[in-house]
């Protein structure tokens, strides 16, 4: 497996971190692959799928928060992570996915400026 998503995620923490000096943005660890036991314990504790990898808790002029599920150029948004789209937004968070540093970047400083950038 060459984790191309989740090096896409480390790399855009570490810029966040970096540049906004600022620990209001945290991972949900829901994906990967987990032995039963620590699968069961986990679910037992709450982990939901469809759930976005990370959460900006920063309300900005419209929103309450930020939601960002992370994808690479081809990665595919699951029907679950929709059905979590659609629920986070009826309840005034934003939602966002980003398929590269870039449009991280761009997207994280246009939400915190308070712009709505819809993709």
């Amino acid at each position: 497996m060459r984790h191309l998503e989740s090096n896409l995620q480390i790399q855009c923490v570490k810029w966040f971190r970096y540049q906004y000096l600022d620990h209001c943005l945290f991972a949900i660890p829901n994906g990967g692959h987990r032995n039963p036991v620590t699968a069961s314990i986990m679910k037992a504790e709450g982990v939901l799928s469809g759930v976005a990898d990370l959460f900006l808790m920063y309300k900005n002029t419209e929103y309450s928060g930020l939601w960002i599920e992370m994808k690479t150029e081809k990665g595919i948004h699951q029907p679950s992570q929709k059905a979590f789209q659609r629920m986070a937004s009826e309840q005034g968070f934003k939602y966002i996915i980003c398929r590269s540093f870039d449009d991280f970047k761009e997207q994280i400083k246009n939400y915190i400026d308070g712009e709505a950038l819809d993709k």
